[in-house]
């Protein structure tokens, strides 16, 4: 089996609340993987035509950029413990920008970034930060909900991973066998079969005509046992006792949020496409809304 391979963690912050609590998952899954921690914040560069006037200016924001250090590495311990090999790093620029750069610096086989809800500022902050960070993004994403919504267990018991089949969403069956393996968790592995509606069916299902009721019914058993053949064809040797297998109709994201809540399961994995027009449409209709609405972490592997 692939191995999901968690050795160094990336963890971006900037203090607020969220931010923590995603560095709390990030601890959390740095135990079970034995995986290393660098938490890093990103402070907005300070342009030097505001300091024409005199030293003083400039000691001050030094200043200020060394209290902000202290606090961040303070907040870093106290969230991380004693017994997780993590590293504080401070930078200044643009944030996403200095995200790409750490990944490839330090090697990065994970990001743990915190998201901040739906709407509002805070809906604009997901837009401007965590999703750009998911669409370019060379290493897995997971993004975690805030505290307050947060439903998960540490370590995960139940893992669901949503797959249609496609190449990077195959990846993505592996990669969470892999964290199921490790933290010795369930995994729920489940496909989506798009319908205009999902069970019961509306009324206007009913009124079709006779032969065409039948021959819908017909298809839509077809399409299901086709699809579970299809998910427990990609169960690795051995693993069937420790899986879920569960097809679902209706709108992808609707569909897989119901099955997380059901299925109470602690994080969600899923592939996503690169970054053509038509790949971030299909981001904005369903990774996005999954990032945005699940109660759990989100993991997403880009192909």
């Amino acid at each position: 089996m692939t191995t999901a391979r968690i050795r160094h963690i990336l963890c971006p912050i900037d203090g607020s609340e969220p931010s923590l609590h995603a560095l709390r998952q990030a601890v959390a899954v740095a135990k079970w993987s034995g995986a290393h921690v660098t938490v890093l914040h990103v402070a907005p560069l300070v342009y030097a035509t505001v300091l024409e006037p005199g030293v003083a200016a400039a000691d001050s924001i030094i200043d200020d950029t060394a209290r902000l250090k202290r606090l961040m590495a303070r907040s870093v311990s106290k969230e991380a413990g004693a017994d997780i090999d993590v590293e504080f790093d401070f930078q200044e620029g643009d944030i996403v920008k200095e995200i790409q750069s750490a990944v490839a610096r330090l090697g990065i086989d994970l990001i743990v970034i915190g998201t901040h809800g739906v709407s509002g500022f805070a809906h604009l902050m997901l837009g401007s930060i965590a999703e750009k960070v998911l669409r370019q993004a060379a290493c897995p994403v997971m993004t975690v909900p805030p505290r307050d919504v947060d439903v998960s267990r540490l370590p995960f018991e139940r893992i669901l991973c949503a797959t249609d089949f496609s190449d990077c969403s195959l990846r993505a069956v592996e990669y969470a066998m892999a964290m199921a393996e490790q933290a010795g968790a369930r995994v729920v592995l489940a496909h989506v079969v798009e319908w205009p509606w999902v069970e019961p069916p509306p009324p206007a299902f009913e009124t079709l005509p006779e032969e065409q009721a039948v021959a819908l019914a017909a298809f839509r058993a077809h399409e299901e046992l086709r699809s579970t053949e299809r998910l427990k064809a990609l169960l690795p040797a051995g693993f069937e006792d420790h899986c879920a297998i569960r097809v679902v109709h209706g709108k992808p994201y609707e569909q897989i949020l119901r099955v997380a809540f059901e299925e109470q399961t602690d994080a969600i994995v899923l592939g996503v496409h690169g970054r053509r027009a038509v790949d971030l449409a299909l981001f904005g209709s369903t990774t996005n809304q999954l990032v945005r609405r699940a109660a759990c972490p989100v993991l997403t592997l880009r192909h």
